[in-house]
Protein backbone atom coordinates (compact mmCIF):
# COMPACT_ATOMS: atom_id res chain seq x y z
CA UNK A 1 0.00 0.00 0.00
CA UNK A 2 1.25 3.48 -0.90
CA UNK A 3 2.50 5.74 1.86
CA UNK A 4 0.70 9.06 1.52
CA UNK A 5 1.62 12.53 2.70
CA UNK A 6 -0.33 13.30 5.93
CA UNK A 7 -1.52 16.63 4.58
CA UNK A 8 -2.94 15.03 1.42
CA UNK A 9 -4.55 12.32 3.53
CA UNK A 10 -6.22 15.08 5.55
CA UNK A 11 -7.63 16.71 2.42
CA UNK A 12 -8.97 13.34 1.21
CA UNK A 13 -10.51 12.68 4.62
CA UNK A 14 -12.24 16.07 4.68
CA UNK A 15 -13.59 15.56 1.16
CA UNK A 16 -15.07 12.18 2.13
CA UNK A 17 -16.54 13.31 5.45
CA UNK A 18 -18.03 16.59 4.19
CA UNK A 19 -19.62 15.00 1.08
CA UNK A 20 -19.75 18.24 -0.85
CA UNK A 21 -19.54 21.96 -0.11
CA UNK A 22 -19.05 22.92 3.52
CA UNK A 23 -18.12 26.52 4.32
CA UNK A 24 -16.88 25.90 7.90
CA UNK A 25 -14.47 23.23 6.66
CA UNK A 26 -13.20 25.42 3.80
CA UNK A 27 -12.68 28.41 6.08
CA UNK A 28 -11.03 26.38 8.85
CA UNK A 29 -8.69 24.67 6.39
CA UNK A 30 -7.71 28.00 4.82
CA UNK A 31 -6.88 29.43 8.24
CA UNK A 32 -5.38 26.42 10.02
CA UNK A 33 -4.57 23.79 7.39
CA UNK A 34 -6.25 20.48 6.55
CA UNK A 35 -4.66 18.42 9.32
CA UNK A 36 -5.88 20.77 12.05
CA UNK A 37 -9.30 20.83 10.39
CA UNK A 38 -9.46 17.03 10.32
CA UNK A 39 -8.69 17.00 14.04
CA UNK A 40 -11.44 19.58 14.65
CA UNK A 41 -13.94 17.43 12.74
CA UNK A 42 -13.00 14.35 14.75
CA UNK A 43 -13.40 16.34 17.97
CA UNK A 44 -16.90 17.42 16.95
CA UNK A 45 -15.90 21.06 16.69
CA UNK A 46 -17.27 21.80 13.22
CA UNK A 47 -20.91 20.88 13.57
CA UNK A 48 -23.22 17.93 14.06
CA UNK A 49 -23.44 17.09 10.36
CA UNK A 50 -19.74 16.30 10.30
CA UNK A 51 -19.60 14.77 13.76
CA UNK A 52 -21.88 11.88 12.73
CA UNK A 53 -19.53 11.05 9.84
CA UNK A 54 -16.22 11.83 11.53
CA UNK A 55 -15.41 8.14 12.01
CA UNK A 56 -15.41 7.50 8.24
CA UNK A 57 -11.76 7.56 7.28
CA UNK A 58 -11.12 5.98 3.89
CA UNK A 59 -8.57 8.56 2.81
CA UNK A 60 -5.71 6.17 2.03
CA UNK A 61 -8.01 3.78 0.15
CA UNK A 62 -9.56 6.67 -1.80
CA UNK A 63 -6.14 7.97 -2.84
CA UNK A 64 -5.03 4.48 -3.87
CA UNK A 65 -8.25 3.99 -5.83
CA UNK A 66 -8.01 7.26 -7.75
CA UNK A 67 -4.34 6.59 -8.52
CA UNK A 68 -5.22 3.11 -9.86
CA UNK A 69 -7.71 4.79 -12.22
CA UNK A 70 -4.98 7.10 -13.48
CA UNK A 71 -6.48 10.08 -11.68
CA UNK A 72 -5.54 12.32 -8.79
CA UNK A 73 -6.74 14.43 -5.90
CA UNK A 74 -6.28 18.17 -6.45
CA UNK A 75 -6.17 20.40 -3.37
CA UNK A 76 -5.69 24.11 -2.61
CA UNK A 77 -2.03 23.22 -1.96
CA UNK A 78 -1.47 22.27 -5.60
CA UNK A 79 -0.22 24.62 -8.31
CA UNK A 80 -3.06 23.62 -10.64
CA UNK A 81 -5.79 24.57 -8.13
CA UNK A 82 -7.97 27.14 -9.99
CA UNK A 83 -8.02 29.57 -7.06
CA UNK A 84 -8.86 32.64 -9.13
CA UNK A 85 -11.93 30.91 -10.56
CA UNK A 86 -13.24 30.47 -7.02
CA UNK A 87 -12.72 34.05 -5.89
CA UNK A 88 -16.37 34.83 -6.65
CA UNK A 89 -17.40 32.74 -3.65
CA UNK A 90 -15.98 35.50 -1.46
CA UNK A 91 -18.03 38.19 -3.22
CA UNK A 92 -20.81 40.27 -1.73
CA UNK A 93 -23.45 38.75 -4.02
CA UNK A 94 -23.59 35.53 -2.00
CA UNK A 95 -25.57 34.98 1.16
CA UNK A 96 -23.96 33.08 4.01
CA UNK A 97 -24.58 29.37 3.61
CA UNK A 98 -22.86 26.03 3.89
CA UNK A 99 -22.79 25.63 0.08
CA UNK A 100 -21.65 29.14 -0.89
CA UNK A 101 -18.01 28.17 -0.96
CA UNK A 102 -15.35 26.61 -3.17
CA UNK A 103 -14.89 22.84 -3.09
CA UNK A 104 -12.76 21.36 -0.33
CA UNK A 105 -10.80 19.40 -2.94
CA UNK A 106 -11.29 18.07 -6.46
CA UNK A 107 -10.97 14.50 -7.74
CA UNK A 108 -9.92 14.30 -11.38
CA UNK A 109 -9.47 11.92 -14.28
CA UNK A 110 -7.34 13.27 -17.12
CA UNK A 111 -3.82 14.61 -17.32
CA UNK A 112 -4.37 18.28 -18.07
CA UNK A 113 -4.00 20.80 -15.21
CA UNK A 114 -7.27 22.32 -14.04
CA UNK A 115 -5.95 25.88 -14.04
CA UNK A 116 -4.80 25.55 -17.66
CA UNK A 117 -8.05 23.92 -18.81
CA UNK A 118 -10.15 26.67 -17.24
CA UNK A 119 -8.03 29.62 -18.34
CA UNK A 120 -10.28 30.17 -21.40
CA UNK A 121 -13.48 28.28 -20.76
CA UNK A 122 -17.22 28.53 -21.33
CA UNK A 123 -19.89 26.49 -19.57
CA UNK A 124 -22.72 25.27 -21.80
CA UNK A 125 -25.82 23.74 -20.21
CA UNK A 126 -29.42 22.95 -21.07
CA UNK A 127 -32.23 20.47 -20.96
CA UNK A 128 -31.79 16.70 -21.00
CA UNK A 129 -34.76 16.43 -23.39
CA UNK A 130 -33.15 18.48 -26.13
CA UNK A 131 -34.65 18.96 -29.59
CA UNK A 132 -32.79 18.54 -32.89
CA UNK A 133 -32.65 22.35 -33.03
CA UNK A 134 -31.04 22.55 -29.60
CA UNK A 135 -28.52 19.83 -30.42
CA UNK A 136 -27.61 21.57 -33.68
CA UNK A 137 -27.14 25.03 -32.16
CA UNK A 138 -25.17 23.58 -29.23
CA UNK A 139 -22.88 21.66 -31.58
CA UNK A 140 -22.20 24.73 -33.71
CA UNK A 141 -21.42 27.03 -30.79
CA UNK A 142 -19.36 24.44 -28.91
CA UNK A 143 -17.33 23.37 -31.95
CA UNK A 144 -16.58 26.95 -32.97
CA UNK A 145 -15.47 27.86 -29.44
CA UNK A 146 -13.36 24.70 -29.10
CA UNK A 147 -11.66 25.36 -32.44
CA UNK A 148 -10.79 28.82 -31.14
CA UNK A 149 -9.10 27.33 -28.07
CA UNK A 150 -11.92 27.60 -25.53
CA UNK A 151 -12.57 24.72 -23.15
CA UNK A 152 -16.19 23.54 -23.14
CA UNK A 153 -17.48 22.77 -19.64
CA UNK A 154 -20.69 20.90 -18.93
CA UNK A 155 -22.19 18.21 -16.73
CA UNK A 156 -22.11 15.10 -18.98
CA UNK A 157 -25.91 14.67 -18.83
CA UNK A 158 -28.07 13.59 -21.74
CA UNK A 159 -29.24 16.30 -24.13
CA UNK A 160 -27.48 19.64 -24.38
CA UNK A 161 -24.58 18.64 -22.08
CA UNK A 162 -23.72 15.65 -24.25
CA UNK A 163 -24.04 17.67 -27.47
CA UNK A 164 -21.60 20.26 -26.11
CA UNK A 165 -19.02 17.67 -25.04
CA UNK A 166 -19.28 15.69 -28.28
CA UNK A 167 -18.93 18.79 -30.47
CA UNK A 168 -15.73 19.80 -28.69
CA UNK A 169 -14.35 16.27 -28.99
CA UNK A 170 -15.36 16.18 -32.65
CA UNK A 171 -13.02 19.06 -33.49
CA UNK A 172 -10.28 17.71 -31.19
CA UNK A 173 -10.89 20.49 -28.71
CA UNK A 174 -10.74 20.42 -24.92
CA UNK A 175 -13.77 19.69 -22.80
CA UNK A 176 -14.40 19.11 -19.11
CA UNK A 177 -17.23 17.26 -17.37
CA UNK A 178 -18.15 18.18 -13.80
CA UNK A 179 -19.97 15.32 -12.07
CA UNK A 180 -22.39 15.09 -9.16
CA UNK A 181 -20.90 11.75 -8.10
CA UNK A 182 -17.49 10.14 -7.83
CA UNK A 183 -15.39 10.25 -11.00
CA UNK A 184 -15.17 6.46 -10.89
CA UNK A 185 -18.91 6.20 -11.53
CA UNK A 186 -20.23 6.66 -15.07
CA UNK A 187 -23.39 8.73 -14.72
CA UNK A 188 -25.48 8.45 -16.69
CA UNK A 189 -24.38 4.88 -17.39
CA UNK A 190 -24.99 5.38 -21.10
CA UNK A 191 -22.19 7.96 -21.15
CA UNK A 192 -19.38 5.72 -19.89
CA UNK A 193 -17.62 5.85 -23.27
CA UNK A 194 -18.18 9.60 -23.58
CA UNK A 195 -16.67 10.17 -20.14
CA UNK A 196 -13.59 8.14 -21.09
CA UNK A 197 -13.19 10.29 -24.19
CA UNK A 198 -13.55 13.48 -22.14
CA UNK A 199 -10.88 12.31 -19.69
CA UNK A 200 -8.57 11.56 -22.62
CA UNK A 201 -9.02 15.04 -24.17
CA UNK A 202 -9.60 17.13 -21.05
CA UNK A 203 -10.84 16.39 -17.54
CA UNK A 204 -13.58 14.62 -15.63
CA UNK A 205 -13.90 16.43 -12.33
CA UNK A 206 -15.86 16.10 -9.07
CA UNK A 207 -15.70 17.41 -5.53
CA UNK A 208 -17.13 14.08 -4.36
CA UNK A 209 -14.86 11.26 -3.27
CA UNK A 210 -14.69 8.06 -5.36
CA UNK A 211 -17.71 5.82 -5.04
CA UNK A 212 -20.14 8.64 -4.13
CA UNK A 213 -23.50 8.08 -5.77
CA UNK A 214 -25.46 10.83 -7.55
CA UNK A 215 -28.29 12.56 -5.66
CA UNK A 216 -30.52 15.56 -6.36
CA UNK A 217 -28.78 17.85 -3.86
CA UNK A 218 -25.43 16.91 -5.36
CA UNK A 219 -26.53 18.03 -8.81
CA UNK A 220 -27.55 21.40 -7.37
CA UNK A 221 -24.18 21.73 -5.62
CA UNK A 222 -22.37 20.60 -8.78
CA UNK A 223 -24.05 23.40 -10.73
CA UNK A 224 -22.16 26.05 -8.76
CA UNK A 225 -18.86 24.53 -9.94
CA UNK A 226 -20.00 24.42 -13.57
CA UNK A 227 -20.78 28.13 -13.22
CA UNK A 228 -17.58 29.01 -11.36
CA UNK A 229 -15.15 27.24 -13.67
CA UNK A 230 -16.30 29.01 -16.84
CA UNK A 231 -15.93 32.62 -18.00
CA UNK A 232 -19.63 32.59 -18.88
CA UNK A 233 -22.63 30.26 -18.78
CA UNK A 234 -24.53 29.64 -22.00
CA UNK A 235 -28.01 28.12 -21.68
CA UNK A 236 -29.31 26.31 -24.78
CA UNK A 237 -32.85 25.06 -24.33
CA UNK A 238 -34.18 25.08 -20.80
CA UNK A 239 -37.71 24.40 -19.65
CA UNK A 240 -39.70 26.66 -17.34
CA UNK A 241 -38.25 24.78 -14.36
CA UNK A 242 -34.79 23.60 -15.23
CA UNK A 243 -31.52 22.65 -13.59
CA UNK A 244 -29.81 24.75 -16.24
CA UNK A 245 -31.52 27.82 -14.77
CA UNK A 246 -30.05 26.88 -11.39
CA UNK A 247 -26.59 26.94 -12.98
CA UNK A 248 -27.42 30.34 -14.51
CA UNK A 249 -28.48 31.64 -11.09
CA UNK A 250 -25.14 30.56 -9.66
CA UNK A 251 -23.35 32.31 -12.51
CA UNK A 252 -25.12 35.56 -11.65
CA UNK A 253 -24.14 35.23 -7.99
CA UNK A 254 -20.53 34.58 -8.96
CA UNK A 255 -20.33 37.50 -11.37
CA UNK A 256 -20.27 35.45 -14.58
CA UNK A 257 -22.19 36.57 -17.70
CA UNK A 258 -25.33 34.51 -18.32
CA UNK A 259 -26.15 33.97 -21.99
CA UNK A 260 -29.19 32.27 -23.50
CA UNK A 261 -29.98 31.01 -26.98
CA UNK A 262 -33.54 31.75 -28.15
CA UNK A 263 -35.63 29.02 -29.71
CA UNK A 264 -38.94 28.79 -31.56
CA UNK A 265 -41.67 30.60 -29.62
CA UNK A 266 -43.74 27.43 -29.75
CA UNK A 267 -41.04 25.22 -28.24
CA UNK A 268 -41.55 24.18 -24.59
CA UNK A 269 -37.83 23.37 -24.33
CA UNK A 270 -36.95 27.05 -24.83
CA UNK A 271 -39.43 28.64 -22.41
CA UNK A 272 -36.74 28.95 -19.73
CA UNK A 273 -34.35 30.70 -22.11
CA UNK A 274 -37.06 33.08 -23.30
CA UNK A 275 -38.02 33.88 -19.72
CA UNK A 276 -34.41 34.65 -18.75
CA UNK A 277 -33.97 36.91 -21.78
CA UNK A 278 -37.32 38.68 -21.18
CA UNK A 279 -36.60 39.25 -17.48
CA UNK A 280 -33.08 40.52 -18.11
CA UNK A 281 -31.47 37.51 -16.45
CA UNK A 282 -29.56 36.57 -19.61
CA UNK A 283 -28.15 38.15 -22.75
CA UNK A 284 -29.43 36.78 -26.05
CA UNK A 285 -26.75 35.02 -28.10
CA UNK A 286 -26.95 33.06 -31.32
CA UNK A 287 -23.36 32.22 -32.22
CA UNK A 288 -19.90 31.66 -30.79
CA UNK A 289 -19.00 35.23 -31.77
CA UNK A 290 -21.76 36.52 -29.50
CA UNK A 291 -20.50 34.31 -26.68
CA UNK A 292 -16.90 35.51 -26.98
CA UNK A 293 -18.04 39.14 -27.13
CA UNK A 294 -19.76 38.70 -23.77
CA UNK A 295 -17.33 36.31 -22.07
CA UNK A 296 -14.13 38.03 -23.14
CA UNK A 297 -10.72 36.45 -22.85
CA UNK A 298 -11.06 36.27 -19.07
CA UNK A 299 -14.75 36.89 -18.53
CA UNK A 300 -14.34 40.68 -18.55
CA UNK A 301 -17.48 42.75 -18.11
CA UNK A 302 -15.82 46.08 -18.91
CA UNK A 303 -18.06 46.86 -21.86
CA UNK A 304 -21.28 46.31 -19.93
CA UNK A 305 -20.31 48.15 -16.76
CA UNK A 306 -22.15 51.48 -16.39
CA UNK A 307 -19.94 54.57 -16.16
CA UNK A 308 -21.46 55.52 -12.81
CA UNK A 309 -19.73 52.51 -11.23
CA UNK A 310 -16.17 52.71 -10.01
CA UNK A 311 -13.81 50.28 -11.70
CA UNK A 312 -13.11 48.59 -8.36
CA UNK A 313 -16.84 47.78 -7.96
CA UNK A 314 -16.21 44.76 -10.18
CA UNK A 315 -13.73 43.28 -7.70
CA UNK A 316 -14.68 40.56 -5.26
CA UNK A 317 -14.56 41.38 -1.57
CA UNK A 318 -11.23 39.56 -1.19
CA UNK A 319 -9.64 41.26 -4.21
CA UNK A 320 -10.82 44.67 -3.00
CA UNK A 321 -9.30 44.10 0.46
CA UNK A 322 -5.97 43.27 -1.17
CA UNK A 323 -6.12 46.22 -3.57
CA UNK A 324 -7.01 48.64 -0.77
CA UNK A 325 -4.07 47.34 1.29
CA UNK A 326 -1.62 48.59 -1.35
CA UNK A 327 -0.16 52.03 -0.67
CA UNK A 328 -0.76 54.93 -3.06
CA UNK A 329 2.97 54.88 -3.76
CA UNK A 330 5.54 52.17 -3.18
CA UNK A 331 5.16 48.41 -3.16
CA UNK A 332 4.55 45.52 -0.78
CA UNK A 333 5.37 41.81 -0.78
CA UNK A 334 2.63 39.18 -0.82
CA UNK A 335 3.20 38.47 2.84
CA UNK A 336 2.97 42.16 3.75
CA UNK A 337 -0.26 42.42 1.78
CA UNK A 338 -1.63 39.43 3.69
CA UNK A 339 -0.79 41.08 6.99
CA UNK A 340 -2.20 44.47 5.97
CA UNK A 341 -5.41 43.14 4.43
CA UNK A 342 -6.14 40.27 6.82
CA UNK A 343 -6.51 37.94 3.82
CA UNK A 344 -4.75 34.53 4.09
CA UNK A 345 -1.48 34.42 2.17
CA UNK A 346 -2.74 31.65 -0.16
CA UNK A 347 -5.68 33.81 -1.25
CA UNK A 348 -3.44 36.85 -1.69
CA UNK A 349 -1.17 34.86 -4.00
CA UNK A 350 -4.17 33.58 -5.96
CA UNK A 351 -5.77 37.03 -6.28
CA UNK A 352 -2.74 39.08 -7.33
CA UNK A 353 -2.37 37.53 -10.82
CA UNK A 354 -6.06 38.22 -11.48
CA UNK A 355 -5.69 41.83 -10.34
CA UNK A 356 -2.63 42.09 -12.57
CA UNK A 357 -4.45 40.70 -15.61
CA UNK A 358 -7.31 43.13 -15.01
CA UNK A 359 -4.83 46.01 -14.91
CA UNK A 360 -5.18 46.98 -11.25
CA UNK A 361 -1.71 45.99 -10.03
CA UNK A 362 1.75 45.17 -11.33
CA UNK A 363 4.97 43.84 -9.82
CA UNK A 364 8.71 44.28 -10.02
CA UNK A 365 11.70 43.24 -7.94
CA UNK A 366 10.44 45.35 -5.01
CA UNK A 367 6.99 43.73 -4.82
CA UNK A 368 3.42 44.57 -5.85
CA UNK A 369 2.16 48.10 -6.53
CA UNK A 370 -0.95 49.85 -7.80
CA UNK A 371 -1.29 50.70 -11.50
CA UNK A 372 -2.42 54.21 -12.34
CA UNK A 373 -5.43 53.66 -14.59
CA UNK A 374 -6.29 56.29 -17.14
Amino acid sequence: MTTHDPRRLAWAYLSRVAQGPHRPVVDHAAAHGPESTAEAVQAGGLGERLAVRAHIDTAAADLDHIAALGGRLITPDDDEWPAWRFLGFDGSGLSAGVDTCPPIALWALGTQPVDAVTERSVSIVGTRASSPYGDHVTAEISADLALDGWTIISGAAFGIDAAAHRAALGVEGTTMAVLACGVDRAYPAGHSRLLRQIAARGLVLSEYAPGTTPAKHRFLARNRLVAALGSAVVVVEAGWRSGARNTAAWATKLGRPVLAVPGPVTSPTSTGCHRMIRDGEAVLVSSSHDVVAEAGALGSTEESRPDLFRETDALSETALLIYDALPATGSLSSRELSENSGVPLSKVRASLPVLEMDGFVASDETGWFRVVRG
